[in-house]
């Protein structure tokens, strides 16, 4: 379901109710009246002790959240859309502690809300390719002791990062989290989030030189004090990143760092369409 652009009271008179929210569910599934995923029949008879949708045709029966993130949830959906709002409205995302207090739902279930409204909003990203004038860097995140910085520092998980560089802002971007930064990983990111031929500027790091296999590679040695000129909207993003995940977060583990760096990337999509 698309993010519309409206206040909390305008969110609240809404979606406020179970029926409003299964209204929308209706209206976004079935635009033109309800079509068996089947065999696409139109005709159906609904059985009310199942709260679902019978074709007529086939028999196959069916709810208006099936194949959904709400599918067989015991919830009620005004908390599900409530959940939506408060992850979606504010660029700085939303914890599960402070999801549960909000909605009233326990920790553990208000982290399974937030892990599956992360994967409908990373899957929603993923299709965009980015083209033309890339700037590419990777970042280290985590690490739970003080020590050494940068690339080598112990216990800390590398991500990847993408922008397109349009003029002085910043068009889409990508963003994943890999187990190291080596050619194969960099392949396999620009597989999935770069169309083929285009012009990426990047730092002098040996295992991005893998970029040169498919893409217009412009690479220099970038010191800290030249990093603002060279690849000034990466880093920002960056820096952003981790302001986010420390934030609004206070640090997340490995285990679940593409969800979060997801997460952003939907965020940072709309506020770099704006200028960065």
């Amino acid at each position: 379901m698309k993010m519309p652009q409206m206040s909390l009271l305008e969110w609240q008179n809404k979606f406020g109710s179970e029926d409003a929210c299964i209204d929308a569910l209706i209206k976004t599934r079935w635009p033109d009246g309800f079509v068996c995923p089947e065999c696409s029949s139109r005709e159906y008879s609904f059985i009310t002790s199942r709260n679902s949708y019978q074709c007529s045709h086939c028999h196959h029966q069916t709810s208006v959240t099936s194949g959904t993130i709400f599918h067989s949830t015991n919830l009620p959906l005004a908390k599900w859309f409530w959940a939506i709002y408060l992850a979606a409205a504010d660029k700085g995302g939303i914890s599960a502690l402070r999801l549960s207090k909000h909605i009233d739902v326990s920790w553990i279930t208000a982290h399974r809300m937030l892990r599956k409204i992360r994967m409908v909003m990373a899957h929603r990203d993923s299709i965009y390719r980015l083209q033309n004038l890339i700037e590419c860097d990777d970042a280290l995140v985590g690490g739970k002791k003080a020590g050494k910085r940068g690339r080598g520092a112990a216990g800390k998980k590398p991500i990847l990062v993408a922008v397109e560089r349009r003029e002085q802002h910043a068009g889409f971007l990508a963003a994943e989290a890999v187990d190291e930064i080596t050619k194969l990983s960099v392949r396999d990111f620009l597989n999935r989030h770069i169309k083929p031929g285009q012009e990426i500027r990047t730092d002098a790091f040996p295992a991005l030189n893998a970029i040169a296999e498919s893409h217009t590679h412009d690479k220099r040695v970038t010191p800290p004090e030249d990093a603002a000129h060279w690849l000034p909207l990466v880093h920002i993003v960056i820096g952003n990143l981790k302001t986010f995940l420390n934030g609004t977060f206070h640090g997340v583990s490995g285990q679940y760092l593409q969800e979060y760096v997801s997460e952003f990337w939907s965020y940072a999509r709309k506020w770099c369409l704006r200028g960065l």
